[in-house]
């Protein structure tokens, strides 16, 4: 004999199930153990996999990073200020169209609006981005598998919490319920269309911003156009995608361009938010993910997309070619830059990892400085080698970075080799997500850290002018002067401590296995004085 609250818990994991979720991640707490429950039966019929985090920020992004790579993951936790932790990664997740599920432990509607403890309005706590379902019963749990972007499945749970025995049929009722593949609701739909290039003529380029997909480089290809491939963008691959196409922009080169075809979501690049601003170059889009449907930029037009591949329109190769010739001779003069540098650059760093990404390797990359250093230096990658390299760029925030590089590592079992680089802050703002108890599912995770204690990408703006030296590091460059050995050593998580390239190098081709990191310290003195002089590159 069961009880409301276990009949109604089960109910939910039977949908989490039936909508594919193979990855179930845990925030403990009393009110979700109804749920809790349900999952550990779940799992223990080999139906689902758990993760268990004592934090829900955390939580909330190991789950987002395991749902990135393609396996469907949901989030369960208690109520009250547990729920308020899970924003960051909701919010992520609506503005990148991420099918996350959020499964939230609620008080029973009597005891709302009374001041009972641990209850607030959760209804709607992620605001009008995300769909919140409020249960109080089994027959209101909505179809989740084909659900774009997060869900919010809000459920009231009363006493008694507990079940009076285990799901003794849990495998009878839930087996060969889910669909054939656990990852078919989250496979974006672009891997399945072709766009029809614009007529040649305009001098005209690629951009390809984030999770732009393949798509970019193949019309890129079709039609003998320059690719500006972010590296999160899955097209910096092939002959067409240029290496230093954001110093090119402010030269006469980038003065010439007419037209602007542009895909995923670029983010990285101020030349190339002023390219899109420019009132005299025509801007035609690719359709992209996400919460808003409006582009932050003028659009001229919108790209036809199809099932089929139409023929393609080769425009002139000589626009192509002047572009290649631009891009090599400046990636010339910033390898010689760095290579004259006294010490060890966060440039350097990010071109070590990215070449130390096999075939079929994963690199997840923080936000501010480390993914800016590796968009100039991402290394020459061939097509279908199938290396994934991602971020969290729906908003761009330094928060879970940590918890999400684990979790992205954990829903990609097949993959050759797994990478993280990260910036210092953006370590410490989530090296909870280094605390695992010891029957945690591990990954093979190497962990890059570069540390100039502070945050460095401030220099390089406004704000790090001289004028503003006498508060800049109070206000943004932070230093903090934290041992990370000393904070490895308290997860005992290994670290190592390199000081030179060849160190780094050395240290990237012999991975311990599990959970690693490599800290390399730079200068963040000399930053914004490097960053003008690789500003200053021309052909």
């Amino acid at each position: 004999m069961s009880n409301p609250s276990t009949d109604l818990a089960r109910a939910v994991v039977t949908a989490l199930v039936e909508a594919g979720v193979t990855e179930v991640v845990i925030a403990p707490g009393s009110r979700n153990a109804p749920l809790s429950f349900a999952v550990f039966d779940a799992a223990a019929a080999g139906l689902v996999r758990i993760h268990t985090r004592i934090d829900e920020r955390s939580a909330g992004f190991l789950a987002l990073g395991l749902t990135r790579v393609g396996a469907r993951a949901a989030i369960v936790c208690t109520s009250g200020t547990a729920v308020a932790n899970l924003h960051p990664a909701v919010l992520e997740a609506a503005h990148a169209a991420l099918p996350l599920v959020v499964v939230t432990a609620d008080r029973p509607a009597r005891l709302r609006e009374t001041n009972a403890n641990q209850t607030t309005d959760q209804v709607g706590i992620f605001g009008r981005l995300v769909e919140t379902v409020d249960l109080a019963a089994a027959n209101e749990i909505p179809p989740l598998a084909s659900v774009v972007g997060p869900t919010h499945l809000n459920v009231q749970l009363d006493d008694p919490l507990l079940p009076e025995g285990p799901w003794a049929d849990v495998t009878a009722q839930l087996l060969g319920k889910g669909p054939d593949s656990a990852r078919i609701a989250s496979l974006p739909q672009q891997l399945n269309e072709y766009v029809q290039p614009p007529p040649p003529g305009p001098r005209t380029v690629v951009v390809a911003g984030d999770d732009a997909g393949p798509r970019a480089r193949v019309l890129a290809q079709q039609a003998n156009w320059p690719l500006f491939a972010e590296p999160t963008s899955g097209s910096r691959t092939g002959e067409n995608a240029l290496r230093c196409y954001r110093l090119l922009l402010d030269t006469a080169l980038g003065s010439a361009i007419e037209r602007v075809v542009v895909f995923g979501h670029p983010t990285l690049s101020r030349p190339v938010a002023r390219l899109l601003g420019r009132s005299d170059v025509e801007i035609l889009t690719a359709p992209t993910g996400g919460v808003w449907s409006k582009r932050p930029f003028r659009v001229d037009g919108h790209l036809d997309v199809h099932a089929e591949p139409g023929p393609a329109r080769p425009d002139d190769p000589a626009w192509l070619e002047e572009w290649r010739a631009a891009d090599r001779s400046v990636a010339r003069r910033l390898d010689a830059l760095l290579a004259a540098e006294p010490e060890l650059t966060p440039y350097e760093v990010a071109g070590a990892v990215s070449r130390a990404v096999p075939a079929m390797g994963l690199l997840f990359v923080g936000a501010s400085s480390p993914i800016r250093d590796l968009d100039l230096m991402v290394a020459p990658y061939a097509v279908g080698d199938r290396r994934k390299v991602i971020a969290n760029r729906g908003l761009s925030g330094i928060d879970g970075t940590v918890s999400s590089a684990l979790g992205a590592a954990l829903g990609r079992p097949h993959g050759s080799r797994n990478l993280a680089l990260m910036g210092d802050v953006t370590f410490l703002h989530d090296s909870n997500g280094l605390v695992l108890g010891p029957q945690e599912p591990r990954p093979d995770l190497t962990i890059v850290v570069v540390n100039d204690d502070g945050g460095s990408i401030f220099a390089m703006l406004e704000q790090g002018a001289a004028e503003h030296a006498d508060r800049y590091d109070r206000l943004f460059g932070t230093p903090h002067g934290v041992d990370l050995g000393s904070l490895c050593a308290a997860t005992q998580t290994p670290h190592w401590r390199v000081d030179s390239l060849a160190e780094l190098e050395h240290a990237l081709a012999s991975p311990a296995g599990g959970i690693e990191v490599v800290e390399v310290p730079v200068r963040r003195d000399n930053r914004r004085d490097l960053d003008a002089r690789i500003r200053a590159l021309r052909p």
